[in-house]
């Protein structure tokens, strides 16, 4: 029997590209994977369901839950984690000297029910008390025309948000003094060009990054990979499989990270690194399945419930296809 022809779009990992150079295959499938920027693959599969498989964005994907949408499952993998800390800017000379202070501000941000913004303002809130209900919030590209939301936008009736009209723009504001902080997905322009009215709120983010981890056991996880329910529907199978293959291709990712014989990454303290994030997170620092990420996973189904963004909150066991682990 021929092997099962499907598709997975996702971005070019490390741990996902011995998939995509084919030196992982999953078992039963002759896979096609499609090599595409979130923002690309997202809105692709989220609407139009093109893929059989892909990338997803996990408060998407959460938020759908929990409003009763199961056209996506997902496996517990989590082929994008970033702490967020670092991705919080704001504008000198708007009296922010500490996160307290946003309370009253101006705030933008690209996407509001993003899975990086979910945890910034919930990471905002638990850690410092700060709700979003607190600020003003503006909705906008950086330096681009404002993108529609990745699903629908549901928010509490007291957060105030506003969508940027036609020829506004985040970084234009923060210059301008329209703006006193950024919530941003990306790195603004005029903070890699030095601009005096854009400076990180956590300008030693990785410290703060590190105690939150040790006090909270949270290391947010951006993306998830789902599966179209009429592929499991229809080949049960296919979740076994490929939660095998995207397992075996983070290992040799992480497995090659760690060698003195030549350096796999242009790093020159790969090694350092490497035994840094040991000393953190233990030996399994990329951690797939479910029981490794459960703080993670409570946090973020309250934090899209929280948020407005779902109606109920989203329990860690709902998140992730049943029968899978071992990360």
């Amino acid at each position: 029997m021929a092997d099962l022809k499907l598709t997975l779009a996702c971005w070019d990992y490390d741990r996902t590209r011995p998939l995509i150079d084919g030196r992982v295959k999953p078992k039963g499938i002759d896979l096609e994977v499609l090599m595409l920027r979130p923002r690309e693959m997202f809105p692709r599969m989220l609407e139009r369901k093109e893929f059989h498989a892909s990338e997803l964005s996990l408060a998407s994907y959460a938020s759908l839950l929990g409003r009763g949408d199961t056209s996506f499952r997902a496996l517990p993998v989590a082929v994008s984690k970033f702490f967020r800390h670092s991705c919080i800017y704001v504008r000198p000379g708007a009296g922010i000297e500490k996160p307290e202070d946003l309370r009253g501000k101006r705030v933008g941000t690209t996407q509001y029910g993003s899975t990086a913004a979910v945890f910034m303002k919930g990471m905002m809130q638990d850690e410092y008390g700060v709700s979003p209900n607190e600020m003003k919030w503006y909705m906008g590209g950086l330096t681009k025309p404002t993108e529609a939301p990745l699903i629908p936008l549901t928010i509490p009736d007291d957060v105030d948000l506003e969508f940027l009209p036609d020829g506004k723009t985040l970084e234009a504001m923060m210059e301008a003094g329209e703006l006193d902080a950024l919530y941003s997905i990306y790195l603004p322009k005029i903070f890699l060009a030095g601009s005096p009215n854009c400076r990180r709120l956590f300008p030693n983010f990785k410290e703060v990054e590190k105690d939150y981890y040790r006090r909270t056991k949270i290391f947010p996880i951006m993306h998830t990979i789902a599966l179209r329910d009429d592929v499991l529907r229809d080949h049960p199978w296919v979740a076994q499989s490929l939660f095998d293959a995207l397992r075996e291709a983070r290992d040799i990712a992480v497995e090659g990270l760690y060698d003195t014989d030549a350096l796999r990454l242009a790093l020159p303290w790969l090694l350092d690194h490497v035994e840094e994030a040991w000393s953190v997170f233990g030996e399994n620092f990329w951690a797939y399945g479910f029981d490794a990420n459960r703080p993670t996973l409570a946090a973020l189904g309250r934090y899209v419930h929280e948020q407005g963004l779902s109606p109920r909150i989203v329990l860690p066991e709902e998140l992730f296809l049943p029968g899978l682990d071992g990360g």
